[in-house]
């Protein structure tokens, strides 16, 4: 990017230790002569650089249709201000391809698959130097294969317009482009370059015989430029905005096919809401009415096994309580018995010792006799 604008952008470079995909936006007022430019880059940062990239896609996705959404949202405001309102959308996707001289990626196809009908796609085969120039040309042919078997739509530079036509056609001849960046400058023959200094020779970025560089920065900046940006708008944003509509309920037609008025959808819609919303309230209140239920058989289930277990711990109380009468009943039986032999014993006692005394006297009087 610093490249293609000849410009050096702030940002610090990214690790690939990133937990998953992240999109760092950076808006750029660019000037150049009397002409001025607003550029937003969005990089996504640590794509492809998880082990499990099923859903490295998503963070994209999602941020193009949140820019989508945000524009839909003041076209949709009573007082717009488009003219000034500032559009994010993004109008172009560079997508890198690696130079490996084999084959597309996964990733690669599941990613411009996903991305085909949000943005304008144009696949960039990055540090084309990487490989030869047969191997170059070889890749180009694959890559183009591969995209159009599994049905992926990259952006084709318009032909319809024939002050274009010829450079364009030939231009989509040359797709991917595969591209060289370098912000150094080194002197060749007598004028500075941008180029890649190497122990076996230079590559010049801005050399058509080295590498597509050039090609990219004129069909991007130069010539299709309004149309990149006619494409998002009446292209993939038109189809974002019918699908929302869509969703919201708004149709161009009815059933009879007559036109539908705003006023006459919205209604409807209203009505659709508000005959949902009354459907789901008496839903609540049957479950509600059904839980209530469901507690107070509970609770007197509850209430009875309460009541039962009471009548029977007092059942077992009563019995405790007879059995300790009972006992008590007994023992003071044995009490009463045990008394009465004990002062039967002791009069037995007391007898006997009488007697034994009456004899002791009748003796001693014989003795003295």
């Amino acid at each position: 990017m610093d490249t293609l604008f000849n410009t050096k952008f702030e940002g610090e470079p990214a690790t690939h230790t990133q937990p998953g995909v992240q999109l760092r936006s950076n808006t750029y007022d660019l000037q150049e002569s009397n002409v001025g430019l607003k550029l937003t880059i969005v990089s996504t940062v640590g794509f492809g650089d998880q082990i499990n990239k099923e859903d490295s896609y998503k963070p994209i996705v999602e941020f193009i249709d949140a820019q989508f959404e945000a524009y839909l949202q003041e076209e949709l405001k009573i007082r717009r201000v488009l003219h000034t309102y500032h559009d994010s959308r993004i109008h172009a996707c560079l997508y890198f391809i690696a130079p490996t001289g084999h084959s597309l990626k996964s990733l690669d196809l599941v990613t411009m698959k996903k991305l085909d009908s949000k943005v304008n796609i144009i696949p960039i085969i990055a540090k084309s130097d990487a490989i030869s120039k047969s191997e170059l040309t070889k890749f180009k042919i694959k890559i183009t294969s591969e995209l159009v078997s599994n049905g992926v739509q990259i952006y084709q530079f318009p032909t319809d317009d024939e002050s274009v036509a010829e450079i364009n056609g030939t231009m989509n001849a040359h797709l991917p482009f595969a591209v060289i960046g370098s912000t150094e400058e080194l002197k060749i023959g007598n004028k500075m370059m941008k180029a890649r200094q190497y122990p076996w020779g230079t590559v010049q970025v801005e050399n058509e015989a080295h590498c597509d560089f050039v090609k990219l920065r004129e069909m991007l900046i130069r010539v299709n430029m309004e149309d990149l940006r006619e494409q998002t708008h009446s292209r993939h944003y038109e189809l974002y905005r019918r699908c929302k509509l869509e969703e919201m309920g708004f149709k161009d037609t009815d059933p009879d096919s007559k036109p539908f008025s705003l006023q006459e959808t919205y209604e409807a819609k209203r009505n659709e809401f508000l005959g949902e919303l009354q459907k789901k309230e008496e839903e609540m209140r049957q479950m509600f009415v059904q839980r209530v239920k469901e507690k107070e058989a509970e609770l007197k289930e509850a209430e009875k096994e309460l009541h039962e277990k009471f009548d029977r711990l007092k059942k077992l109380h009563q019995d405790e309580k007879k059995k300790l009468e009972d006992k008590k009943k007994s023992l003071d039986d044995e009490v009463n018995a045990f008394k009465q032999r004990k002062t039967a014993a002791e009069l037995l006692q007391s007898q006997g010792s009488q007697a034994g005394g009456s004899q002791t006297l009748k003796r001693d009087k014989e003795k003295k006799n």
